[in-house]
């Protein structure tokens, strides 16, 4: 499977032009050869825009039909951040949609950053759920998320193979995306592909820095500071071997780790 990844400041409330800018970068990727292209935390929105932008840029997932609609023509698979309305609640969400069109994930980050997030979304993501494309097992965590071991591993042992993270990753945190991006992958022994902003978004200075990692936490493809669109390669096989390699989750003791939910 190709994986395209793009990083670059994106659209500030411009749902309309966000999705113009989705086709473009859809195409560019289709044309690379790419089976799947990830895009930054909210996407469709922009991330910093406040609570009253959050709700009223907010749709249900029927809302993301003209994004179904350019997956289907570019035969792509896409995944990318968007405000989701939930009964009355925005939640901060990401999608992942099959090359058909069709809707494969609907994510809801599950761990809010600071009083930021907390403005604009409410935390009612609770589930991981995973899904296949080409082979793969995939799951999709936010930002913030894969900072905190225990949502990686929950995917990695519902069988994910990659894990795709849209984010929006600002100063001074550049060792989440230089150091705990790879830690993830090692310790899980999944591909990772971590989505960031770039540029200056109203305050916030994304650190850019954007990965694609391999499951023996090489780092197959960084992104600078600056708009760009990366590129790799994932292989079963290759994934295989490095699990037969180590075998992390033979070796696993979790009579010992049951404790560490109660704490």
């Amino acid at each position: 499977m190709k994986i395209a990844l793009y990083q670059g400041p994106g659209l500030i409330n411009d749902p309309a032009g966000s999705f113009l800018l989705l086709a473009e970068k859809a195409s560019q990727a289709a044309l690379e050869g790419a089976d799947l292209l990830i895009l930054p935390e909210m996407f469709l929105s922009g991330y910093n825009i406040g609570p009253d932008n959050a709700l009223k840029h907010a749709v249900t997932p029927e809302g993301l039909a003209p994004a179904q609609d350019i997956a289907a023509a570019q035969k792509i698979a896409l995944a990318f951040g968007y405000p989701e309305l939930v009964g009355d609640k925005v939640a901060n969400s990401a999608v992942l949609i099959g090359p058909d069109g069709g809707i494969l994930l609907n994510y809801r980050k599950s761990h809010l950053f600071g009083d930021l997030d907390r403005a604009m979304f409410k935390a009612v993501g609770t589930e991981f759920p995973v899904a296949e494309l080409g082979g793969f097992k995939i799951g999709l965590l936010i930002c913030y998320d894969i900072e905190f071991p225990e949502p990686a591993r929950r995917l990695a042992l519902a069988g994910a193979d990659i894990i795709l993270i849209p984010t929006a990753q600002m100063q001074p945190y550049e060792q989440v995306a230089r150091h705990v991006l790879p830690a993830r992958a090692y310790e899980n022994q999944v591909y990772t592909a971590y989505a960031n902003h770039s540029g200056d978004d109203d305050g916030l200075s994304y650190v850019g820095l954007s990965s694609i990692c391999g499951p023996d936490g090489t780092v197959l493809a960084m992104a600078g500071l600056g708009e760009d669109m990366l590129f790799a390669e994932f292989s079963l096989d290759h994934q295989k071997a490095v699990r037969a390699a180590d075998p992390f989750f033979t070796d696993r003791r979790p009579a010992l780790y049951g404790p560490i939910a109660s704490y």
